[in-house]
Formats: C-alpha cells, structure tokens, sequence
C-alpha cells in the first residue's frame, strides 16, 4: 500500500447511495438569543389575549358605582351648555361618581335629563350615580343667591344693595363697573347707568361681582331685543342712547297708564321745533340726579338754582340730559319706543300717593294743575 492507500484503509467501504452520519454540532449565542425572543413573543401574545379579555368582561359587566350615600358635602356646577357626558367626566374628577359609564347609565334610564339646568347643586363625594341623577334633574336643588334689584334704582343704590346682600364689599363691585367685560353697549359710553336691567337673579356660588353685573347688563340685552330697541329708536329719529335716557326718566316719573303718556310731552317738548334740542324739559328727577339725590321729589327754586351747570338740570340745558339717570324696567322702555298720540307739553302728578297725573296743553291749564298740586300737598300730605 502507498501511504494514501494506508490512510483510507483505516475506513469503511459505504454502499452506494449512503450518506456520511451527521456530525455533532455545539449550540452557539445565536441560539440563545433566539429562544429569548421567541419566548418574549409567547408572552406579549398571552398578555394581549388576557388585556382583550378583560376588555370583553368590563363590556359585559356593571359599571363601577359607588354604593353611597356619600360622605363629603361639594358643590357641583353645570355650565351652560354641558352635555350629559360632560357633567359626567366633571363629576368622576371631583369623585361625585366613581365612573363615567356609572353616571352614562343612570342617566340613560332616568326622565329629564335632557333638561338639567345650568347652576350650582348641593352633592357629596362618592355618591350612588343614580341618586346624584335625582339631584341634578329637580331645579329646585339649585343653590342660588336671589337677589331682587327693583326699578328706578341708579347703580350706585344697586350696588348697595348687592353689598348687602352679598358676601362682596362694595369696592369690589365699583372696581368691577370699570372691567369692560360687563358688555355695556358702546353707546353706554362706558357708564352702566341705566344698563344693570332691574329684575330677581339667581347668583351661583361661585359668581364673582363681575360675574354678577354682567348678568345684569346681559338681561338689559334681552329686554332691549324684545322691544327691538335700536330699531325703533332709528325710526322715532333718535339714538338707543337717547331712547335709554328718556326711558329711564319715564321710570322716575311715569305711574302706570300714565307713561305713555309721558313720553308723549317728552317728545312734544323736544320737538317743538325741527332742532331735537330745542325744548326745556323741566323734569324734576334728572335735576335730583344732579342733586346726588334718588327717587323723585318736588324741587325748590333754591335747589334748581344750585346745579344750574349740570347738563342733568333740565330746566337750565334745553333738550335730553347726558344719560340714562337710572334702571328702566321693560315697561318704562315700551313706553318710551311706543308714546301715546297727544297735543300735551305739561303733566302734573297731582296725588302722590296714588300716581294720579294730569295733563295740560297750555300754560294756564298747568299752571291750574300745580294749584291743584299745591292744596294736595298743604291738605293731605308731607311728602311734598
């Protein structure tokens, strides 16, 4: 044998058409890492089919609601506009409700829901979904601060009255007169006399002085809408600004069936020839405006005398004073917007205590009407 024929004789002959056994083969890293990956991929699976499972059971179960019937006294505000789904998240995040879906369902069953009303309402955290429902869906339950501001108030006493009854100073609500939020019309020229419309609101808790004014001067909006103020005052020939003055003085001075008529000598006064300047008014109550004095009352010449200046005193300045001289309510402004047809230029209230007022197209016939006047007020009463 050659030296090669002493190497392969050492091995086997292999039949044709087998093959050499495979060799033993050591596991590198690679392997390693690979069953790390796959047993990752195992786990993520598992957690994905557990989470999609839980999922499927909370759709199929109750909500979470707490059992009540509560503990902690809050407020709860529902905002103008607020959906139910709102009120919902508001009241999960205050821990009213304990879910969303808890209050969704309670709602979902129960009748009014559709018409819960804007304000504040006494709740109680981790309160039963269904009886903060039964809170929410009676207005009664909606606490409020009901404040009545009456006619003829001018800002200055309606601010007293809010101070008192209030738990805001007075300076308060005179820094809040200057914020230009409150909304006064441009015409107002920035002055809310005239403008904080008399009526009762109801203020939430959480309303602030400015909050307050502005609901005010927001109901004046309303009230100067259903007259369609701007449109008829254009149509008489005069600014709303004018038209808000003059009403304001036929709320110091009308009574009832009598303003109209009122409005009436106003304009004939006015219009007495083409210049709307032309005529002295001669109303007692924009002179007691200038005086600092409220309400109306009979004047003396000594007292019309010492304010001869102010643009309020209408017996020294022909024509309308600066402004509003105090809070019409709406049937003072429908008066104003709808005078009665008349040939008056002089009216007397000739009985204080019942309003009653006369009217006068000359001279002398007034001047019959103030005698009358006077035996009232020697006769019957002190309020002269």
């Amino acid at each position: 044998m050659t030296d090669m024929d002493s190497l392969l004789g050492d091995q086997e002959p292999r039949p044709a058409g087998s093959r050499r056994a495979p060799r033993q083969r050591r596991r590198g890293p690679g392997c390693l890492i690979a069953l790390v990956v796959l047993a990752l991929l195992a786990g993520a699976a598992y957690w994905g089919v557990t989470t999609g499972i839980d999922k499927i059971k909370d759709q199929f179960s109750s909500a979470e609601d707490y059992p009540g019937p509560g503990g902690e006294d809050v407020t709860f505000e529902v905002k103008p506009g607020d959906t139910v789904s709102v009120m919902a998240r508001n009241l999960k995040a205050q821990d009213i409700v304990a879910s969303v879906d808890a209050f969704l369902d309670a709602a979902a069953g129960a009748p009014g829901t559709d018409a819960i009303q804007a304000g504040a309402y006494p709740l109680q955290k981790q309160m039963k979904a269904s009886d903060v429902v039964d809170v929410l869906v009676d207005p009664s339950n909606i606490v409020t601060n009901a404040v009545t501001i009456p006619e003829g108030l001018q800002v200055g006493q309606i601010i007293d009255v809010l101070t008192d009854k209030t738990d805001f100073k007075k300076a308060q609500f005179e820094k809040a007169l200057k914020d230009p939020s409150l909304g006064l019309p441009d015409y107002a020229g920035g002055s809310a006399e005239g403008y904080l419309f008399p009526a009762t609101y109801s203020f939430g808790p959480d309303e602030q002085p400015v909050d307050m004014l502005r609901d005010m001067v927001d109901r004046w909006k309303q009230a100067a809408a259903d007259t369609d103020l701007e449109a008829k005052a254009q149509e008489l020939g005069y600014s709303p600004q004018q038209m808000m003055t003059i009403a304001s003085m036929l709320e110091a001075e009308g009574r009832g069936d009598y303003t109209a008529k009122i409005a009436r000598v106003i304009y004939n006064r006015l219009e007495i020839d083409p210049n709307p300047s032309a005529g002295f008014l001669q109303i007692d109550a924009t002179v007691n405006y200038a005086l600092g004095k409220p309400g109306i009352a009979r004047l003396t010449q000594d007292e019309i005398d010492s304010v001869a200046d102010s643009p309020y005193n209408t017996y020294k300045h022909k024509g309308l004073p600066p402004g509003p001289i105090e809070a019409p309510g709406q049937a003072a402004i429908e008066a104003a917007l709808n005078p009665a047809d008349g040939p008056w230029f002089y009216y007397v209230t000739v009985n204080l205590a019942t309003g009653e007022t006369k009217f006068a197209t000359t001279p002398e016939e007034f001047a019959a009407l103030r005698a009358e006047l006077d035996e009232y007020c020697d006769t019957q009463s002190d309020r002269c």
